[in-house]
């Protein structure tokens, strides 16, 4: 099939769309997706240059601007998110950025959970600010601040759920809904349910970042990201923001990323039941002071996740007895799980946000979404969960 046959591929049932969405075979029939490693095109006459500059004439220019492997990426992820538009970008943190700053100008106010990845407390704690734009935190989980914080009205509400790595859950449609009658634009990092378990946008929000890296790649190979939302904003407002200031997503990386799209269900459905056995284990552990899982029936959310969530997802979040000590000391005598930044991997990992992920937060900052120097965060990986469990079992040996 071609991006013209997308009508047909909106038809189709998620796992289809992922294997086969957005495939633009070349006069060569390939059976795999074409890795089109070139950085420019040629037009067979000035005018047709002209035109297609122009846009008067479909076809590609540069490959910052779009890409025919990349193109593919991108129309996979729509029509696995369900949106009208995507445009890839070279990173997460890039998507995150550019969906912000896209349609910020000085003047303007975000109001935003106060629960997110460091690099994105740090952008609207430290970067936008600097260019007279407004940012207010405020608790996800209290709809009560949500609504006091967007009286004055925003331009964007910004928010993760599940958050990192707390695993608060926020209200999609109760913020949407408060958002939008404020005038503001509602921007989602969707990265730790994923599409498979969660769409933002059919709970009202408008836009929907992805850090491809995490769950999408799913093996610890390239980076990449993705921002999706009505055709309106990605071509009139993040389009020209992303062509000229270019964190252009890598042909390579895109190729990638398509043959990863390809069995994300299986891993992230296999994930979210070892997470389920790994979090149960967990909870039975000595040593182990608490366990966090979106999942667990005794999740204070529950309700909120049955009804915004299909799954509980693949990370979970626990704490260590002995603070960071206890906390270093289990991370070293693992022998399977990984110490690694990264989530959503093949491979289980984990780290400690503290030191790693949120270290640029002030302890301050940190103590107010509930961090605590034994806080760890788990993603469960593809791996046998009787080998985890023991593994865990292990690593906390002699620390009761």
């Amino acid at each position: 099939m071609s991006n013209k046959d997308s009508d047909t591929a909106a038809g189709w049932a998620m796992e289809t769309r992922l294997v086969r969405g957005g495939l633009d075979r070349s006069a060569h029939g390939e059976t795999s997706e074409a890795l089109f490693l070139n950085s420019g095109f040629v037009y067979e006459t000035a005018a047709d240059a002209e035109a297609r500059f122009k846009g008067e004439q479909e076809g590609f220019v540069y490959s910052r601007y779009g890409n025919p492997t990349v193109a593919m990426f991108e129309e996979r992820m729509r029509l696995m998110e369900g949106a009208e538009a995507c445009f890839a970008t070279g990173s997460g943190m890039a998507a995150v950025f550019a969906a912000l700053m896209s349609q910020l100008k000085t003047g303007d106010r975000v109001v935003a959970s106060r629960a997110l990845f460091g690099s994105c407390h740090h952008i609207l704690t430290q970067i936008l600010p600097r260019f007279g734009i407004e940012s207010v935190l405020v608790e996800g989980t209290d709809l009560n601040q949500w609504a006091d914080a967007l009286k004055p009205g925003a331009a964007v509400v910004f928010l993760e759920t599940p958050a990192n790595p707390t695993l608060d859950l926020i209200d999609l449609r109760a913020v949407s809904d408060l958002a939008h009658a404020a005038g503001a634009r509602v921007v989602v990092d969707n990265v730790f349910a994923t599409p498979v378990l969660q769409r933002p946008m059919a709970h009202g929000a408008d836009v929907v970042v992805y850090s491809a890296t995490k769950h999408i790649d799913g093996q610890g190979r390239v980076l990449g990201g993705a921002v999706l939302s009505s055709k309106d904003f990605v071509n009139n407002t993040l389009m020209p923001f992303l062509r000229h200031t270019g964190p252009a997503l890598s042909p390579f990386n895109a190729w990638v990323l398509l043959k990863g799209l390809e069995t994300l269900t299986l891993r992230v459905e296999r994930m979210c039941e070892n997470t389920g056995k790994v979090a149960a284990h967990l909870s039975a552990q000595p040593g182990v002071s608490r366990v966090i899982w979106p999942g667990a029936d005794d999740f204070p959310q529950r309700a909120l996740r049955e009804r915004q969530m299909t799954g509980g997802g693949t990370l979970i979040t626990l704490e260590i007895a002995g603070g960071k000590q206890g906390a270093f000391r289990f991370l070293d005598r693992l022998q399977v799980i990984d110490i690694s930044n990264n989530l959503g991997d093949s491979k289980s990992l984990v780290t400690h946000p503290t030191t790693t992920t949120h270290r640029a937060m002030s302890a301050e900052d940190r103590a107010l979404i509930g961090i605590t120097d034994g806080m760890l965060r788990l993603s469960v990986g593809l791996e046998n969960p009787e080998d985890l469990k023991a593994d865990i079992t292990q690593a906390l040996a002699g620390d009761v």
